[in-house]
């Protein structure tokens, strides 16, 4: 598609917080062209925050953006959904500091976006071409981005679980693909290291509904997971969700291993700090 999109219509979503427990009402409605993702904290005078690199402050268990002083956090779910669906604007507003989780997965969100519908703008799409290739690393962590002519990625996750050890995942996003290969996969966490994250701050809003919940040996859940491979997939999401910072689609083929969101968003401001490294191209 060449021209730029937005949503058909405003959509509306309640929930909690996953890391705050909050309560949290979200409506995202329809945006003009160069808008890209906008968050605007209804409960705060409607302060906004666009979703770019310069505002990501913590990537702790999710990805929080500050302007100000004023946060908005969790938003990689959502901000995934709309890359994912091919929506290239619109205005987030939320009354309270954290998107709703959700079923947390980005299959909620898509859902909604599928409804509302999407519209083309009367302006052209950019895409960020990838010109070379940028790696970033931190300990067993890699990531890395190089040139190609769609969206790719290439994921993999291990961990020391007998429902995870060594995943590997690819997609494009073609006919679809997000929606069915992507989007339904879960967040998910280790029952053990619960206690401490909500000591933290973190995770007080978890729940079997909003999360897969790992034991020693097994899953809490008393539904099976929707994919084998659920685990990776999920990390898939996050990065689409962590990328769309970028504020246009990206065409380039990014590998991860043992990535995470602070991985993910520093690979994205290497990357646009080396002016060489890529075009704007419709």
């Amino acid at each position: 598609m060449s021209q730029q999109t937005t949503i058909g219509k405003s959509f509306s979503a309640t929930g909690i917080g996953l890391h705050s427990a909050s309560p949290v009402h979200v409506t995202v409605k329809p945006a003009p062209p160069y808008t890209s993702y906008l968050f605007r904290r209804t409960d705060l005078n409607d302060f906004e925050i666009p979703a770019a690199p310069q505002y990501v402050t913590h990537v702790s268990y999710a990805t929080t953006l500050m302007k100000s002083g004023v946060m908005i956090s969790t938003v990689e779910h959502l901000l995934s959904a709309l890359l994912g669906c091919g929506v290239d604007n619109a205005i987030i507003e939320v009354n309270s500091l954290e998107v709703p989780i959700l079923d947390g997965s980005s299959q909620p969100w898509a859902r909604l976006i599928e409804e509302a519908g999407i519209v083309e703008l009367p302006a052209r799409r950019a895409y960020l071409r990838v010109l070379k290739k940028i790696s970033v690393s931190e300990k067993n962590r890699t990531m890395s981005i190089e040139p190609a002519e769609e969206f790719r990625i290439t994921c993999e996750i291990d961990f020391n679980h007998p429902m995870i050890g060594l995943q590997q995942y690819e997609v494009s996003f073609q006919n679809g693909s997000y929606l069915k290969e992507i989007a339904p996969a879960r967040t998910f966490g280790f029952v053990e290291e619960l206690e401490l994250l909500k000591q933290n701050g973190l995770a007080r809003g978890g729940s079997l509904d909003n999360a897969i919940a790992l034991t020693p040996d097994g899953i809490l859940n008393p539904t099976p997971l929707r994919f084998a491979d659920e685990f990776v997939r999920h990390k898939i999401l996050d990065i689409i969700g962590d990328l769309a910072l970028c504020g246009m689609p990206i065409l380039g083929h990014v590998h991860a291993s043992r990535s995470g969101h602070g991985l993910h968003t520093m690979l994205l401001s290497t990357l646009l700090r080396d002016r060489q490294a890529w075009e704007v191209t419709t």
